[in-house]
Protein backbone atom coordinates (compact mmCIF):
# COMPACT_ATOMS: atom_id res chain seq x y z
CA UNK A 1 0.00 0.00 0.00
CA UNK A 2 1.18 3.62 -1.50
CA UNK A 3 1.33 6.27 1.70
CA UNK A 4 -0.73 8.79 -0.15
CA UNK A 5 -3.49 5.94 0.32
CA UNK A 6 -3.77 6.95 3.90
CA UNK A 7 -1.69 10.47 4.87
CA UNK A 8 -3.68 13.47 5.42
CA UNK A 9 -3.60 16.28 2.84
CA UNK A 10 -4.34 19.80 3.08
CA UNK A 11 -2.08 19.73 5.86
CA UNK A 12 -2.29 23.60 7.64
CA UNK A 13 0.93 25.29 8.10
CA UNK A 14 2.69 28.02 9.23
CA UNK A 15 5.95 30.57 8.44
CA UNK A 16 9.00 30.85 9.87
CA UNK A 17 7.77 34.58 11.24
CA UNK A 18 4.96 32.82 12.90
CA UNK A 19 4.53 33.69 16.94
CA UNK A 20 4.46 31.03 19.90
CA UNK A 21 0.82 31.84 20.04
CA UNK A 22 -0.32 31.84 16.73
CA UNK A 23 0.90 28.11 16.50
CA UNK A 24 -0.49 27.09 19.99
CA UNK A 25 -3.80 28.40 18.58
CA UNK A 26 -3.49 26.64 15.43
CA UNK A 27 -2.50 22.98 17.47
CA UNK A 28 -5.45 23.58 19.43
CA UNK A 29 -8.10 24.44 16.74
CA UNK A 30 -7.18 21.73 14.68
CA UNK A 31 -6.28 19.15 17.91
CA UNK A 32 -2.64 18.28 16.48
CA UNK A 33 0.53 18.36 18.12
CA UNK A 34 2.90 19.48 15.53
CA UNK A 35 2.64 21.96 12.57
CA UNK A 36 5.06 21.93 9.59
CA UNK A 37 6.12 25.25 8.35
CA UNK A 38 6.52 26.27 5.18
CA UNK A 39 7.92 28.91 2.60
CA UNK A 40 6.56 28.85 -0.60
CA UNK A 41 5.25 25.59 -0.82
CA UNK A 42 8.63 23.98 0.74
CA UNK A 43 8.77 21.92 4.09
CA UNK A 44 11.68 23.82 6.03
CA UNK A 45 10.55 22.03 9.42
CA UNK A 46 8.38 21.39 11.67
CA UNK A 47 7.35 22.66 15.55
CA UNK A 48 5.61 20.76 18.08
CA UNK A 49 3.41 21.30 20.95
CA UNK A 50 7.18 19.72 23.23
CA UNK A 51 9.22 22.27 21.44
CA UNK A 52 6.89 25.14 22.72
CA UNK A 53 7.15 23.89 25.91
CA UNK A 54 10.49 22.97 26.08
CA UNK A 55 12.27 25.56 24.00
CA UNK A 56 9.45 28.36 24.58
CA UNK A 57 7.74 28.47 27.88
CA UNK A 58 10.58 26.85 29.74
CA UNK A 59 12.99 30.19 28.43
CA UNK A 60 10.97 32.80 29.16
CA UNK A 61 9.24 33.03 25.24
CA UNK A 62 5.62 34.12 25.28
CA UNK A 63 3.22 34.06 22.95
CA UNK A 64 4.34 37.14 20.70
CA UNK A 65 7.44 35.09 20.07
CA UNK A 66 8.34 34.14 16.40
CA UNK A 67 9.31 30.28 16.44
CA UNK A 68 11.92 30.65 14.41
CA UNK A 69 14.00 29.37 17.51
CA UNK A 70 12.12 26.52 17.99
CA UNK A 71 11.53 24.66 15.09
CA UNK A 72 13.17 21.57 13.99
CA UNK A 73 14.87 22.04 10.71
CA UNK A 74 16.67 18.52 10.29
CA UNK A 75 13.43 16.96 9.12
CA UNK A 76 13.08 13.22 8.44
CA UNK A 77 10.42 12.81 5.55
CA UNK A 78 8.97 10.27 3.03
CA UNK A 79 7.80 11.22 -0.32
CA UNK A 80 4.79 10.04 -2.33
CA UNK A 81 6.61 6.93 -3.59
CA UNK A 82 6.88 5.45 0.09
CA UNK A 83 5.11 2.36 0.93
CA UNK A 84 2.77 2.17 4.21
CA UNK A 85 5.77 -0.81 5.48
CA UNK A 86 8.76 1.76 4.64
CA UNK A 87 6.95 4.62 6.11
CA UNK A 88 6.86 2.54 9.12
CA UNK A 89 10.37 1.33 9.55
CA UNK A 90 11.40 5.08 8.74
CA UNK A 91 9.61 6.04 12.08
CA UNK A 92 11.09 3.09 13.89
CA UNK A 93 14.53 3.83 12.65
CA UNK A 94 14.20 7.52 13.71
CA UNK A 95 11.64 6.97 16.39
CA UNK A 96 9.15 9.46 14.82
CA UNK A 97 5.41 9.78 15.50
CA UNK A 98 4.92 11.91 12.27
CA UNK A 99 6.41 12.04 8.88
CA UNK A 100 6.24 14.93 5.94
CA UNK A 101 5.45 13.58 2.64
CA UNK A 102 7.02 15.78 0.28
CA UNK A 103 6.93 15.80 -3.40
CA UNK A 104 10.08 17.80 -4.87
CA UNK A 105 10.48 19.33 -1.21
CA UNK A 106 6.78 20.57 -1.52
CA UNK A 107 4.51 19.55 1.50
CA UNK A 108 1.89 17.06 0.17
CA UNK A 109 0.81 15.64 3.10
CA UNK A 110 1.48 13.81 7.04
CA UNK A 111 0.97 10.11 7.95
CA UNK A 112 0.77 9.70 11.93
CA UNK A 113 1.33 6.20 13.63
CA UNK A 114 -2.28 6.47 13.81
CA UNK A 115 -2.80 6.77 10.65
CA UNK A 116 -0.75 3.47 10.07
CA UNK A 117 -2.68 1.55 12.78
CA UNK A 118 -6.08 2.56 11.02
CA UNK A 119 -4.88 1.50 7.83
CA UNK A 120 -5.08 -2.15 5.86
CA UNK A 121 -1.41 -2.71 7.01
CA UNK A 122 -0.84 -5.05 9.73
CA UNK A 123 -1.85 -4.37 13.30
CA UNK A 124 1.27 -5.90 14.94
CA UNK A 125 3.89 -4.25 11.99
CA UNK A 126 2.15 -1.23 13.50
CA UNK A 127 2.05 -2.48 17.07
CA UNK A 128 6.31 -2.93 16.36
CA UNK A 129 6.17 0.59 15.46
CA UNK A 130 4.79 1.97 17.97
CA UNK A 131 7.21 -0.50 20.26
CA UNK A 132 9.96 0.75 18.52
CA UNK A 133 9.16 4.58 18.68
CA UNK A 134 8.55 4.50 22.20
CA UNK A 135 12.00 3.11 22.95
CA UNK A 136 13.91 5.30 25.22
CA UNK A 137 17.12 6.66 23.76
CA UNK A 138 20.19 5.73 25.07
CA UNK A 139 21.46 8.66 27.31
CA UNK A 140 24.77 10.88 25.41
CA UNK A 141 28.02 10.37 27.31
Amino acid sequence: MNITEVMTSNIETCNFKSSCGEVANMMKNLDVGVIPICEDNKLIGLITDRDLVIKGLSNNCNANTQISEMITTDVITGTKHTSVEQAMEIMSQYQIRRLPIVDDGKLIGMVSLGDLAVSNASNKEAGKALEDISVPAEPTK
